[in-house]
């Protein structure tokens, strides 16, 4: 560091500590520009100043120097009363914590402050360490369905865990944002009872959100058990559902839903046209073909381009059987 910085960076510390307010938020403002690791000391101080505004871009300069000598002292900002305050600590986190922070993370989930649970079951998505799992396991019962959310939704990026009987429950929630995070969680999880969940849900939940997740988790499972499910779910009333439901068949091709994904290749809405016209390339059946030929002229290129590979395909496999 030259003199000329080394003093400058010495008059915003001097003036970061003035009683003034205009004077820390200039201050804060140059040395979040200078970006020096010299200024962390005073930035973290100032995290805890009067003014939300000061506190702030305290953070927002911490964030940018990218030293993670800074994660406990933001982590105590995710207590404070302004969400702004809490989302940028949250951000500068999300960037600055790694394996090493994983024992303070879960020395902060044990205070009994919900913003600071909820953050830190954000964060350890980041560290994707199976140690967090019996300190995630008790939010499945939090009376607090965004920390039910928060919890179900971090147990799916512990890649380590691949069985977790308390998360099955989730998956019938009295809160739909529990339920759609729970359906795609369950997608990871090596249960057989996830199957027969999933399908419950994607035919019986009234949410339908909660009934796409659940078909992309079964096209996850690739269980052949979950045909009659994804059938009905072809019907299914929100389109995003039919073109999941199609997708996941891609993965399960099954003669039984010929008839529906044939049906499927007039839908009102292209993605589950072109998705249908996919699955039925990997079923191979050579009675589709009729159908798939009608849609070569669809509005949607990509619906024309998607059948003319499904028709292609088909006559492959056709022509591999006669020879």
């Amino acid at each position: 560091m030259s003199v000329d910085t080394d003093n400058e960076l010495e008059g915003w510390l001097e003036m970061l500590r003035s009683p003034n307010l205009h004077d820390r938020i200039i201050a804060v403002k140059n040395l979040q520009y200078l970006a020096d690791e010299a200024a962390i000391p005073s930035l973290i101080i100032a995290t805890k100043d009067v003014d939300f505004t000061v506190q702030k871009l305290a953070i927002i300069a911490l964030k940018e120097i990218g030293n993670s000598v800074a994660v406990p002292a933001l982590l105590e900002t995710l207590v404070s009363s302004d969400v702004e305050i809490r989302l940028e600590a949250l951000a500068a986190l999300s960037e600055l914590v790694s394996a090493e922070h994983l024992l303070i993370l879960l020395d902060a989930i044990k205070r009994d402050n919900i913003n600071i649970r909820l953050s830190v079951l954000i964060l350890l998505r980041k560290i994707h360490d199976a140690q967090s799992l019996p300190y995630i396991i008790p939010f499945f019962q939090a009376k607090n369905p965004e920390l039910r959310e928060a919890a179900v939704t971090t147990l799916r990026y512990l890649n380590q865990v691949k069985q977790c009987p308390p998360a099955l429950a989730l998956i019938n929630d009295s809160a739909e944002i529990v339920r759609r995070e729970a359906a795609l969680t369950l997608g990871y999880l090596k249960h057989e009872e996830a199957i027969d969940l999933l399908c419950e849900s994607l035919t019986k939940d009234t949410d339908w959100q909660v009934r796409r997740n659940a078909a992309k988790s079964l096209g996850i499972h690739c269980n052949i058990t979950a045909i009659p499910a994804l059938e009905i779910a072809l019907k299914d009333e929100h389109w995003q559902v039919r073109k999941e439901a199609a997708k996941a068949i891609q993965q399960i091709p099954d003669d039984r839903v010929l008839p529906e994904l044939i049906k499927a290749l007039s839908d009102e809405y292209s993605d589950v046209r072109k998705e249908s016209a996919i699955a039925l390339g990997n079923l191979g059946n050579s009675q589709a073909l009729n159908a798939l030929q009608q849609t070569l002229d669809d509005l949607d290129k990509d619906v024309s381009i998607y059948s003319q590979r499904a028709i292609q395909k088909i006559q492959q496999a056709g022509n591999r059987l006669n020879i």
